[in-house]
């Protein structure tokens, strides 16, 4: 195993990108848009990947396919993640993307959903390495810029071939790796185990990003000593707590926590996300899919349902600000915290 060097020392390079830190946003589809990307950045994270992207480059003239491969003003390096199963549709995928200003192609092979794996695309492809290897090698030849994967520790509990696959995967010239802790077949049930992901990092020269069920700053410092990873890479923990970057940033370089954000803090941070959520979709759709996003910042508050019902309802981005802004005002009153 490399030996490991403090936080301040270590630089998480991806090719020739130095990360400003080893916390990566993990990509989830109809949540990580530029908005949230943006906002995950500008708390702390050092990494954010896009919402997956189909490979099949005539899907794209759709408004939903415009929207995810939209990276203006993002900071670099900007990271693009692809799905499919056909290794030429995957590199004019790449070559597309690179055209456009993606600066790095992730491969999704970790989506447990039906959708796409009945597609034989995301975790689907850990039952066919021998089609792994031929989408990274292709990928990777096709394209001048880093290509990474995203992918889990198997298929199964039963067949748990995460180490074959990652190992390939730098063979092909794969130059980072996230992983998360769990196999196809536990979608996102159970918890994430971590041994999988330790045996990855003793045998890969790559970094490697462990991935699943590290939701605290204590937990992140706890599993990266644990596997000798790289780095971080955190998915439904951000859903309503974009901070938790800053905080496990902060505890990993200096051993001590932050205090919980004020309400005040949190609705600032609501407000602005609310309104660049408005902006990028407009008020009709930006109105709908915010929602979800407030339902995740109330949770564990006070009156979280009573807010969260009113909110779910109301039909315009003027209506949306106010409900959110009385009642984080509200909760600042009563002198709560968040988490």
């Amino acid at each position: 195993m490399r030996e490991r060097k403090s936080d301040n020392e270590q630089a998480l390079r991806i090719g020739p990108y130095v990360l400003e830190n080893r916390l990566a946003l993990a990509p989830m589809a109809g949540i990580t848009d530029r908005p949230f990307r943006l906002l995950a950045r500008r708390l702390g994270a050092g990494l954010a990947a896009s919402e997956m992207v189909t490979s099949n480059v005539k899907l794209w003239h759709t408004r939903k396919s415009r929207l995810r491969l939209d990276h203006e003003g993002e900071p670099e390096p900007r990271v693009v993640q692809i799905a499919g199963a056909d290794a030429a549709m995957m590199a004019e995928a790449a070559r597309e993307n690179v055209r456009r200003g993606a600066q790095v192609i992730d491969i999704n092979m970790g989506c447990p959903a039906k959708k796409v794996c009945n597609q034989a695309a995301g975790s689907a492809l850990l039952r066919d390495l021998d089609n792994v290897k031929r989408i990274l090698s292709t990928v990777v030849d096709a394209v001048s810029v880093p290509v990474t994967l995203k992918t889990r520790t198997g298929w199964s509990p039963a067949y748990r071939n995460g180490l074959e696959a990652a190992m390939l995967a730098q063979e092909c010239g794969v130059q980072a790796i996230a992983v998360h802790g769990r196999t196809r077949e536990c979608r996102f049930k159970g918890t994430a185990e971590y041994d999988t992901i330790r045996d990855i990092c003793r045998e890969l020269s790559i970094p490697v990003f462990v991935n699943g069920d590290i939701d605290s700053a204590r937990k992140a410092r706890r599993i990266l000593d644990y596997t000798g990873a790289a780095g971080v890479m955190i998915g439904r923990a951000a859903q309503g707590r974009p901070w938790l970057f800053r905080h496990i940033g902060h505890y990993l370089n200096t051993g001590t926590e932050l205090e919980p954000l004020a309400p005040a803090d949190v609705r600032d941070i609501m407000l602005d996300h609310l309104q660049n959520l408005h902006r990028f979709y407009g008020e009709n759709a930006g109105t709908k899919i915010a929602r979800k996003h407030l339902g995740w910042y109330c949770r564990g508050h006070a009156g979280a349902e009573h807010y969260r019902q009113r909110v779910v309802r109301v039909a315009t981005a003027r209506e949306q600000i106010m409900l959110t802004r009385r009642y984080f005002d509200g909760l600042a009153q009563r002198g709560e915290q968040a988490a």
